[in-house]
């Protein structure tokens, strides 16, 4: 009787909870849309365009209680944050190697630095809907074009965001739809991918040693020792491995918590069972960098598991993510089980 009664308090919790009211506000002059539930600020829809970014993102990134989540740089920099990888911005969707070009790597800081990198762009389209009420959606298109976006039209993207909120929670569903324009597209297995959230310095896990970071083209990022006031991160998986572990492993869903402005703060992103791969593979660091890759696998996996999709002309694949942002601490139990509602929810 004590689980059956527990069970159904947390059914009851998670089901009639308040939603808050989603609208939206479009702001043509800065190029973004942002998202509002119950009238406060949640986050942007920013699409500044290839000399900024060469894609579009979700950023800045709010909680309920309006701590900011996401990194600053290189949009809008604060003091102490690390400043590597430029093209960690927000949270957004791309990935490594596609017909042999990196739209993962694809920032302007970058390209000047290089001479063989192999780049590519997406270019937002169209806003094609955006509706508010206890879920709002927004539903925008993009073009993959190789050749630093200069070059041949490689994957048409029909993406619906869903965004929702309570009074301590805020909720943001991605599916993402990439269909084949070019005669054959092939996603090379890779680590960098695919759907990602560069967090604030805060949700870091602490570190007291200098590093580099080498990318797939041998491009060096050093990064110094930092001052760890405040840095509070660590990871948890769906299989209860925890702290830096937790990179390379499968999991259905992947939680970051932290203090920040003196509350605690979870992070949660969800695997979809329909999405390439389930359970992926969680390329989960501990200086930021908080993304799920579900089409590299050699390198997670030391050699074990090799897989390389490949689109026809006119295939599609679709990718669905949830990502949950709490400022609250959120147990195992209550993951596993808005887990279970995701999969059922979205198909």
């Amino acid at each position: 009787m004590k689980k059956l009664f527990i069970l159904l308090s947390f059914c009851s919790f998670s089901s009639f909870a308040q939603n808050l009211p989603v609208s939206f506000k479009k702001n043509e002059a800065e190029k973004k849309i942002d998202v509002l539930v119950g009238g406060k600020y949640f986050t942007s829809y920013f699409y500044p365009g290839e000399s900024v970014l060469k894609k579009a993102v979700l950023f800045p990134i709010l909680s309920a209680q309006g701590t900011t989540i996401t990194r600053g740089y290189p949009v809008t920099p604060r003091a102490g944050e690390r400043t590597d990888h430029p093209h960690h911005v927000g949270m957004w969707l791309n990935y490594e190697d596609v017909n042999g070009y990196d739209y993962w790597n694809n920032s302007t800081a970058i390209i000047k630095s290089l001479q063989s990198h192999k780049m590519g762009t997406i270019f937002h389209d169209a806003v094609l809907s955006n509706k508010g009420g206890k879920q709002g959606e927004l539903v925008t298109t993009a073009t993959w074009v190789d050749e630093d976006g200069k070059g041949q039209k490689v994957l048409s993207e029909k993406t619906t965001y869903v965004f929702s909120g309570t009074a301590d929670t805020r909720v943001i569903d991605r599916m993402t739809t990439l269909t084949a324009m070019s005669d054959v597209v092939n996603f090379k297995d890779v680590k960098d991918g695919m759907f990602a959230i560069r967090v604030a310095r805060q949700l870091e896990i602490p570190s007291d040693k200098p590093d580099v970071f080498t990318d797939a083209h041998g491009v060096e990022t050093k990064v110094p020792v930092l001052d760890n006031s405040g840095v509070t991160g660590d990871y948890e998986s769906s299989e209860g491995i925890k702290g830096e572990a937790v990179w390379s492993t499968r999991a259905t869903w992947m939680k970051l918590k932290g203090i920040m402005d003196n509350h605690p703060i979870n992070i949660v992103i969800f695997d979809h069972p329909s999405n390439v791969s389930y359970p992926s593979y969680w390329h989960a660091r501990g200086y930021g960098l908080f993304a799920v890759n579900p089409l590299g696998a050699k390198v997670f996996s030391n050699g074990k598991d090799i897989r390389n999709l490949t689109l026809k002309k006119g295939e599609s694949v679709t990718f669905r993510y949830r990502t949950l942002i709490a400022d609250k601490e959120l147990a195992k139990a209550e993951l596993d089980a808005r887990q279970a509602a995701f999969s059922k929810e979205v198909k």
